[in-house]
Formats: C-alpha cells, sequence, structure tokens
C-alpha cells in the first residue's frame, strides 16, 4: 500500500484529501506543520508529498527544495499560490504536480494515480541495460537496471520527473521531441499554457548532466538528446 504524507494546516482540507485518498486505496498521514512531517520523514519515507506551500511555521517550498538534497519522491504542491511564477518556481524545485486551491478532491486523487502510475510503470517497462553515450568528453551511463544515471562515473540524482524525460529523449534520440509530446507523456499536461514546465525540467537536467552538450534545443520544436551511443551498451 503506498503511503502519502499530505501537508496543509487547513485541518477540513487535510481531513478532506485524506478520506478521499484512503477511499482510492491509499495509506495516507496529514500534518498541519512543517515540524511534525519532517520529524516523520526522519522514521519513515512516504512514497509521495502532498505540499502546502504557505504555512504556520514556514514555507512549503523551501522544505521541498531542503528535502530534495537527501530524498527523492514524487511531490505535488497544493497551494492557493496561483500566480504563474510559483508554478514555475514549484516545477523547478522538481515536483511532479502543481494544484491550486479550490480543487475538486477527485481530480486530486486522479492525479495522484497518475503519478504513480507514471512512476510504477516507468519500472515495469525498464529493458534492465545499461546506456553509454559521450558528448565531447563527457561519458553518460544510463542504467536501467539499477535506475541511475552517472556522468564520468559519477552518479547524478534526477528527480522522477527528469528521468522520465531524460529516459525519454534518449529513446527517441533519433528525432526532435516537441515539448508538447514531453508533457503529454512524462505529465499527462495538453494544455500550451504548460509549455515553460518542459524548459524548466530540461533547465534542471542540464544543469545536472554538467557542461556537455546532451540535449540540443531546436528553437521553434523542442529537444533532442545527442550523446551518441559508444560501445559498451549492455
Amino acid at each position: 500500500m503506498k503511503l502519502i504524507y499530505i501537508v496543509e494546516d487547513h485541518q477540513v482540507i487535510r481531513e478532506g484529501v485524506r478520506r478521499y485518498l484512503e477511499l482510492a486505496g491509499y495509506k495516507v498521514i496529514g500534518f498541519g506543520n512543517l515540524a511534525s512531517v519532517r520529524e516523520a520523514f526522519r522514521i519513515t519515507k512516504a512514497d509521495l508529498l502532498i505540499q502546502d506551500v504557505m504555512l504556520p511555521d514556514g514555507d512549503g517550498f523551501e522544505f521541498v527544495r531542503q528535502l530534495r538534497q537527501d530524498i527523492d519522491i514524487p511531490v505535488i504542491f497544493m497551494t492557493a499560490k496561483i500566480a504563474e511564477e510559483d508554478r514555475i518556481h514549484g516545477f523547478e524545485l522538481g515536483a511532479d504536480d502543481y494544484i491550486t486551491k479550490p480543487f475538486s478532491p477527485k481530480e486530486l486523487v486522479l492525479r495522484v494515480q497518475a503519478i504513480f502510475r507514471r512512476v510504477d510503470g516507468g519500472k515495469e517497462t525498464d529493458k534492465g541495460r545499461k546506456h553509454i553515450y559521450r558528448a565531447d568528453t563527457g561519458t553518460l551511463c544510463f542504467d536501467e537496471v539499477e535506475h541511475k544515471v552517472s556522468i564520468n562515473d559519477e552518479v547524478i540524482p534526477l528527480t522522477a520527473a527528469e528521468w522520465r524525460i531524460l529516459s525519454l529523449l534518449i529513446e527517441n534520440s533519433s528525432r526532435i521531441l516537441p515539448r508538447a509530446e514531453i508533457l503529454k507523456k512524462c505529465f499527462d499536461y495538453t494544455s500550451e499554457s504548460y509549455e515553460r514546465i518542459a524548459d524548466t525540467h530540461i533547465k534542471n537536467l542540464r544543469a545536472k548532466l554538467g557542461p556537455y552538450p546532451w540535449i540540443e534545443t531546436v528553437r521553434g520544436y523542442g529537444y533532442r538528446f545527442i550523446g551518441y551511443p559508444i560501445e559498451g551498451n549492455l
């Protein structure tokens, strides 16, 4: 049974979401502040975090930023902050989704289910291979067995969303992937208003993958993985 943590200081919202998710078959623990969920993570890692932003003892964005330094789990921001810059900031922190209040609890359940399908589906479809690529002096190993990426033998920590995007780019390295296709296949988004989210994740990926030209921007179209395969792919 998947374990979900909800951090929301409004008790009615927190309990309403908890009940809907429990009816959908998840184990759910709710927290009214950051201190309590921080302590919970020290004991047990959840499978998904649903995180409010404005809390009595701190900022949810900052909490997730700190959490990401040690733990990689899917995150949904659930907040009243509706400005585009806030949404973009949430995805810059590696969020898998961002839902604004007021919202339908049924919609939230569907988004949770979609995230778990993507995460678990990615594990099920791994081909059990290591793919090795070169770009300039960089060597990238994309290990589907261990679910790890390394550059010059240094493991690069990727979020679940970043892994899905890189996997999609590598799988389709012979062609340009439009932003809309990345959004649809990796996030189930279809609206053009979300295209900046693809740009944000690509920016984060490039920062983590170092100075080597792994991902090419094709202006007006999208992105393409341009590392070339070398002998040793297993």
